[in-house]
């Protein structure tokens, strides 16, 4: 049911956009442009992503304490990568946690 109704939408879409021509095309773009420039806009969207990272770091913390010992070493060193770059994205510095190690 949606996906006809997508289809229809997209179609239309294609239709109108074309018949508006490049003029209409430029002014939509630099309208999004001034949109994405707004100081709310880049405060809503600094936000979210630090919210994402924060979220993915911790997210790596607990898959570090529910299964960090049982890890493979590749794994464990791949997660400890991830963790890292989770950490300098976040706060701007790396953060150093202790992760146990698999005794393989």
């Amino acid at each position: 049911m949606h996906k006809p109704t997508l289809i229809t939408g997209l179609a239309l879409g294609y239709v109108l956009g074309t018949r508006a021509g490049r003029e209409r095309y430029d002014q939509i773009s630099r309208t999004v442009q001034s949109i994405m420039q707004a100081p709310a806009v880049r405060s809503a969207a600094s936000s979210a992503t630090n919210a994402a990272g924060s979220a993915t770091h911790s997210a790596a913390h607990a898959v570090v304490e529910a299964i960090g010992h049982r890890l493979h070493p590749t794994a464990h060193e791949r997660l400890s990568r991830l963790r890292d770059r989770t950490a300098v994205y976040r706060t701007g510095e790396p953060e150093t946690i202790t992760v146990p190690t698999a005794d393989c």
